[in-house]
């Protein structure tokens, strides 16, 4: 295969990944307002009278037994999941999003306090009183969505536009070096994206705190990636040996 049928190739590949992304991104951005509703929903909700004997929108306190635990640590895909037992015996089985603080802690035998709400266990409190949102929990959702549209939109949309530019301008040398320097910043406003949600979560800053982290390296990785084509456009990034006198 030649170095011009190689640059295609890898334009498509890249193409390909940018449509995916965008895609996944687009999806994630439809879904922040409904994370949103759900997590009003639930800060609102009241709590249930009396043990609830269908999935109702109050909040119960449910005693439960700890049968097993397992944070399946080093195994990629699978989260993290306990066996909770009611006092009568009968299993529910929950997941978990992450192990701390009190998923890493649970063993066998422990005695733990479930949230339920509309039939789950949306959280659970050790007995230290430690809390921990199980994978049905609505808190953090907006968050991740939020996170993951930006990483998607910005990293899916920027590699389109460079995988279209290598497609459309083969034969140009220069274009191609441009195109390639567009499709490599994607990978840093994704990044990007990922880590200003990391941030906002470990220190449990409010929502906005998201894309006001992104926003200014995104800013800085635009003006990097402009001044980086133009240089290419220009041959000021060739490689060519200069001229023997």
């Amino acid at each position: 295969m030649g170095s011009a049928q190689l640059r295609v190739v890898r334009a498509v590949v890249w193409l390909v990944i940018a449509v995916v992304a965008l895609v996944a991104g687009v999806v994630m951005a439809f879904g922040i307002r409904e994370a949103l509703e759900r997590e009003r929903e639930f800060r609102a909700a009241p709590e249930c009278a009396s043990v609830p004997v269908k999935a109702s929108g109050c909040l119960w306190e449910q005693e439960f037994t700890v049968r097993s635990a397992d944070a399946h640590r080093g195994e990629r895909n699978e989260p993290a999941e306990a066996e909770l037992s009611l006092p009568s015996g009968e299993p529910w089985e929950v997941t978990f999003r992450q192990t701390d603080p009190v998923m890493s802690g649970m063993g066998p035998g422990d005695n733990v306090v479930g949230l339920i709400w509309h039939g789950e266990v949306v959280e659970v409190r050790d007995a230290g009183g430690q809390r921990q949102q199980t994978s049905a929990g609505p808190l953090g959702w907006p968050e991740d969505r939020l996170g993951g549209a930006l990483a998607g939109v910005s990293f899916g949309l920027t590699a389109l536009v460079g995988s279209l530019w290598s497609l459309f301008a083969r034969g140009s040398r220069r274009h191609a070096k441009a195109a390639t320097v567009v499709r490599w910043h994607s990978v840093g406003f994704g990044v990007t994206a990922v880590l200003a949600l990391w941030v906002q979560g470990s220190n449990e800053w409010p929502m906005w705190a998201v894309p006001a982290l992104w926003g200014p390296v995104a800013l800085l990785l635009v003006a990097c990636m402009v001044a980086f084509a133009v240089a290419a456009l220009r041959g000021d990034l060739d490689d060519d040996p200069p001229p023997t006198p």
